[in-house]
């Protein structure tokens, strides 16, 4: 399993694409078919984490099974 963490701040975009690419090759390296993208929202004026959290099933731009967790 590989798991890739990104921290989405203020004045930036969301994270998610970069996310998906930069997994998504090291997914590839390793010849394996699925990860774990999780990103932290530490955006001011968010609600608490445990409100925000979700979880949702994506596929990388190499058609990978990505499980992407916002908090």
């Amino acid at each position: 399993m590989l798991i890739e963490l990104k921290v989405w701040r203020d004045g930036q975009p969301d994270p998610l694409a970069r996310g998906l690419d930069q997994l998504d090759g090291y997914l590839a390296g390793l010849r394996l078919d699925s990860g774990w993208l999780v990103l932290f929202d530490r955006r001011n004026g968010q609600p608490p984490i445990a409100e925000r959290t979700q979880v949702d099933e994506t596929h990388s731009p190499g058609g990978r099974r990505i499980q992407v967790i916002r908090a």
